[in-house]
């Protein structure tokens, strides 16, 4: 019984296995292990193809918006006359003298050659005129007056500004303003029927969403490209003065400035402004300034023709590890006031030398730039809330924001009256300062911030230089270094004594050709 109870499972198992061996061979079963198959792909398809479409619906959206913008410079040149040959053929007098007037392209053209040269680098009039010609993007923003957002730096100095809209239509382009500290310009066109793009919400975007940059590099005109936002609150770019910049992988190169960056909902995020490069080209690495600093800035420009910030009067730095440790805090991010200028609304609010600020209406304090940019941003006359660490403890202060001085970075707290010229800023040297830094002179002023391309980094002066004499002067804090710089003869250059480190060195600083 026991044999047989074994026999018949194992002959029933292997007439199971040959009929389902027979079943896989039978045409209808492969069929539909084939149609499974083909299901399963075309889901795959299906979803791919939604999400193809969002894209395909954000550019339909937004490009029409997107302009490109000719900058016309106009250089006035001296034309050579020429002198005619025996065989007919001309021949360019000698290369100036001197005393004449230069050929500011001379160099280009002994590169490339004359041809070459006039063909894509410039146009040149009858009337001796060099036209030089540059690229860049622009978003309109607002279809009924004709409003376009773009770079400073695309339309500065520009004597003539050409916009072609994706539908080929042409306008003359008239700059309603800009501001060179963000970087930010408007201009305007006349036309009927204009697309425009709508402004979302910088402060909502998060690092790994969708970045789409679309503008003419190159002069390829309403070129698209994605990518992700790859970080937020990026500063000292070296762009503008004021830098709060959404850094993307979204290809960027030349002739993207000023178009737009936008979310995958089809709204504009940021004004592409910039690249990090070592070839010129794209790498990776591309910046934008936050749309809701260009939604600012463009306001001013519109309303009042020219942009008011906020301002508090202190002079601030970034806590550091060591200073956190001084003043007996743990907080790793927050901005320490080192300065009051008297008369301000920070001296008026009750601020102290020493105050952390943590907080500005709430929000936490990253660092200098972080709070810089929201006081700029602040409208000229609220009552603020910041909130302050004081001796450790937690305190609330309430202030008015006052507009910024027109010379705030000329003749600002801690700055020289002649730190436009020179491209630098300067704080007094404190004990808590001296220590963070490992400085063991008690006077002197420290170097906070360097413009690139100023004449003080020109001199190879840095931040956290120690400048301990102008023009032979001994410098004791922010107040003698001004009276120095004002006293000093420009044209000369300003002599300074400046410590870096272990070693001390004389640097000249000229601020005006001779």
């Amino acid at each position: 019984m026991f044999n047989k109870l074994r026999r018949v499972p194992l002959y029933s198992l292997l007439v199971f296995s040959f009929c389902v061996a027979i079943s896989n061979c039978l045409p209808g079963k492969t069929t539909l292990y084939a149609a499974n198959k083909q299901i399963a792909d075309t889901d795959d398809i299906a979803a791919a193809q939604r999400f193809e479409k969002v894209f395909e619906q954000v550019v339909e959206q937004v490009k029409p918006a997107v302009v490109s913008i000719t900058s016309v410079k106009v250089f006035k040149h001296t034309q050579q006359k020429q002198r005619k040959m025996p065989n007919d053929q001309y021949h360019s007098q000698p290369r100036p003298g001197p005393d004449q007037e230069q050929d500011p392209f001379r160099d280009f053209r002994d590169f490339f050659g004359d041809d070459f040269f006039d063909k894509f680098f410039k146009q040149r009039s009858p009337e001796g005129e060099y036209k030089v010609q540059g690229l860049g993007s622009g978003v309109i923003i607002d279809s009924e007056k004709g409003y376009i957002v773009t770079n400073n730096h695309v339309v500065e100095d520009a004597d003539e500004l050409k916009i072609t809209l994706g539908d080929r239509r042409e306008f003359d382009g008239k700059i309603v303003g800009t501001d060179p500290q963000t970087d930010i310009a408007v201009v305007k066109i006349e036309g009927k029927n204009l697309p425009s793009a709508k402004l979302g919400d910088s402060d909502t975007i998060r690092v790994g969403q969708w970045a789409i940059a679309i503008g003419n590099p190159f002069g390829l005109s309403q070129t698209v490209s994605i990518g992700v936002i790859s970080a937020t609150g990026r500063a000292n770019v070296g762009v503008a003065q004021y830098e709060d910049m959404i850094q993307t992988d979204a290809a960027i190169n030349p002739g993207n400035s000023g178009g737009p960056l936008v979310n995958i909902r089809g709204e504009i995020i940021g004004i592409n402004t910039a690249i990090f490069t070592r070839s010129g080209g794209y790498q990776g690495i591309g910046f934008a300034i936050p749309v809701n600093m260009v939604r600012t800035i463009m306001r001013d420009l519109v309303e009042k023709g020219k942009v008011t910030r906020g301002w508090l009067g202190v002079v601030i730095q970034d806590i550091t590890p060591d200073l956190a440790k001084s003043f007996n805090v743990t907080v790793t991010e927050g901005v320490l006031v080192s300065e009051i200028q008297e008369n301000s609304p920070a001296k008026e609010a009750g601020f102290e030398r020493g105050d952390i600020v943590v907080e500005y209406e709430g929000k936490p304090i990253r660092d200098v730039n972080h709070l810089r940019n929201v006081v700029a941003q602040t409208e000229i006359g609220k009552k603020a809330k910041v909130k302050v660490l004081r001796e450790g403890k937690e305190k609330e202060l309430f202030v008015k924001i006052g507009e910024q001085p027109a010379d705030l970075f000329a003749a600002g707290p801690g700055a020289a009256p002649s730190g436009k010229d020179l491209g630098m800023t300067v704080q007094n040297l404190t004990k808590e300062l001296a220590k963070s830094l490992g400085i063991e002179e008690d006077s002197g002023v420290i170097v906070s911030e360097v413009q690139p391309g100023s004449p003080a980094a020109l001199s190879d002066i840095k931040e956290g230089d120690l400048i301990k004499e102008v023009n032979r002067k001994k410098i004791g804090n922010v107040a003698e270094f001004k009276k120095a710089i004002s006293e000093g003869d420009k044209e000369k250059g300003i002599l300074m004594l400046v410590k870096r480190g272990e070693f001390s060195r004389y640097v000249i600083i000229k601020t005006k050709e001779k």
